[in-house]
């Protein structure tokens, strides 16, 4: 096969595509902001499905339906599997689909995409997974023209950060046969933290981000330092247990049982393959209602027997029934900060990204965990946080936008991997600041985790009268400070007894009387020292200018001056 041939960066039209394994986005820009498409459908999170139906090729919500009543030529949840050998993959959520296939130690799907002709049955056709992945991709692509009313040549891709060389290859390859340039594949933690730093409102600042990304089968979650507007993924974890279809499950076994309960002579609609489905798909609009109402309906027609069934849940009960999913999510997450080195109060922003993120009760958990400092960027905590299922799609809209006139080799050469492996500097830098009790306090100049070279400076006031200013450049650190409550004196056991008469609103005062909770705060650490500089003279009400580059090899340069004076102190530390 002939390698692809890109189109010229002039005649380029771009647009950024989350291909997921559940359900796929694609947005463009327009007046340098990121907007999602809807297929013909009207859908803008597209289901990774296709299905054929007497030689019709259907796909998105079209082909989902079908998974009810033609499930074996129903290819569902099969983006994980590209450039996989078939040895590697977890075929559990095709269950209910078309099974994947070993053949050439790689993964197909076997499925009957053509008509019959003048009577004769067609034979199914093997289709390898990357030819799935085409023609799912051909489709996407071909909505996003016809939206547009012009081809779409060229885009970028969001990928998860544990996708392989070979599925990174693998997911090329297949959009290039789709007729579609990749300009480039970023990651999908990247993506988001751009969709929110690209709004006008937005302010670039330094800062350590957790994107919790909970999509409907798999969840991903990472820890993302923002310096300078450089981000480096410091820590990632992943995860198949607690995710979407564990909430579907969820509802799926609730609603099994009640009509079970109702109907004790007839069959569990769980081991039947149509009824399951009918619950499956049903469980997944119930969650939805859930996200955005306090009640939802569930109805299936013909569940079990030719017995149709209907019921109602609360968004309570709901919480109190996937209890333990919630748990898991938490856990989840504490776990990648503890991975990262870092404490939650060490985070400064938590962005909520796929489907799942709608769910209000992830967002409060997470509300719980982290301080009143930590935003939240969920819509049932932030009126201005942007829909979790458009996030990635929307920065890599942004990100095509960015690069659409560079050639390909400007675009690899630029963006080769620079956003998670340049290096960083593991503990900040800054100066310690003496106050007139002599009270010594470091003042970070470059935080930890920044992403190297790295230049910043900080002006220090000088004493109100002058004179010489000792500057100490000093390494620091952050650790948690605990402080317990004082332990409360023990009562007299026997004036207890005498006041045992006392009046109600005396029992509930002391019973609303808590034990206090230990208090956490985060505070700098003074480390080793790595230069001193002296300014002799410096005039009254002056300042000293502080700058710290930090090379590429870990070096650091020192530069102190006098504000408004000529010339100064640089030295260069080793690294």
């Amino acid at each position: 096969m002939s390698e692809f041939k890109g189109t010229a960066p002039g005649e380029r039209t771009v647009i950024g595509v989350t291909f997921g394994n559940s359900n796929s986005s694609i947005a463009y820009t327009v007046d340098d902001k990121a907007e999602v498409m809807a297929n013909e459908d009207g859908d803008r999170q597209i289901p990774t499905v296709l299905s054929y139906v007497d030689g019709e090729e259907y796909y998105g919500q079209q082909a989902k339906n079908f998974l009810v009543r033609n499930p074996t030529n129903t290819v569902a949840y099969f983006r994980d599997f590209l450039g996989h050998e078939f040895k590697n993959i977890d075929p559990t959520h095709n269950h209910a689909s078309a099974h994947p296939q070993e053949a050439d130690a790689g993964v197909s799907f076997t499925v009957k995409d053509k008509a019959d002709q003048e009577g004769e049955e067609t034979a199914p056709s093997t289709l390898p997974v990357s030819e799935v992945a085409t023609r799912y991709l051909r489709r996407l692509i071909g909505s996003a023209s016809d939206y547009l009313g012009k081809k779409v040549t060229s885009a970028v891709f969001t990928i998860p950060t544990n996708f392989t060389e070979k599925q990174k290859a693998a997911l090329v390859a297949a959009a290039n046969a789709a007729g579609v340039e990749v300009l480039q594949l970023i990651n999908e933690p990247t993506a988001a933290v751009l969709a929110y730093d690209a709004r006008p409102e937005a302010q670039v600042e330094d800062k350590i981000v957790v994107v919790a990304d909970l999509g409907g089968t798999r969840s991903d979650v990472a820890v993302v330092a923002s310096r300078g507007g450089m981000y480096t993924i410091l820590a990632t974890a992943h995860d198949y247990e607690f995710a979407g279809v564990a909430l579907d499950k969820i509802l799926i076994d609730h609603f099994a049982k009640e009509f079970l309960k109702r109907h004790s002579s007839a069959k569990d609609p769980r081991e039947n393959a149509r009824s399951l489905a009918k619950l499956r798909l049903e469980a997944e609009a119930t969650k939805r209602a859930l996200s955005i109402g306090a009640n939802a309906s569930f109805s299936v027609e013909s569940l079990s027997d030719g017995i149709d069934f209907a019921s109602t849940i609360n968004r309570l009960r709901y919480e109190t029934i996937a209890r333990s999913v919630f748990e898991g999510f938490n856990r989840l997450v504490e776990s990648v900060i503890k991975k990262a080195g870092l404490d939650v109060l060490d985070v400064d922003e938590v962005i909520l990204s796929g489907g799942t993120s709608h769910t209000p009760r992830i967002a409060a958990n997470f509300g719980a965990i982290f301080p009143e400092s930590t935003r939240i960027l969920a819509p049932s905590t932030n009126p201005y946080a942007i829909n979790p299922s458009e996030l990635q799609a929307r920065g890599a809209a942004l990100q095509a936008s960015l690069i659409q006139e560079y050639d390909a080799e400007d675009i690899d050469q630029s963006t080769h991997a620079a956003v998670t492996t340049v290096p960083h500097i593991n503990n900040a830098i800054g100066v310690v600041s003496v106050s007139e009790s002599g009270e010594e306090t470091f003042v970070p100049i470059i935080p930890l985790e920044t992403a190297v070279p790295a230049r910043r400076t900080i002006q220090i006031a000088a004493p109100k009268d002058g004179g010489d200013v000792l500057v100490k450049v000093v390494e620091g650190n952050t650790h948690i400070k605990v402080t317990k409550p004082e332990p409360k004196p023990k009562e007299d056991k026997k004036a207890k007894v005498e006041d045992a008469d006392d009046s109600d609103e005396d029992d509930e005062s002391d019973f609303s009387d808590d034990e206090e909770e230990e208090k956490r705060e985060k505070v700098w650490k003074i480390g080793s020292t790595l230069a001193e500089a002296a300014i002799r003279g410096v005039k009254k009400g002056g300042k000293v200018e502080v700058t710290i580059n930090v090379n590429a090899d870990l070096s650091v340069i020192v530069t102190t001056r006098e504000v408004g004076a000529k010339g100064g102190v640089r030295g260069v530390v080793a690294a």
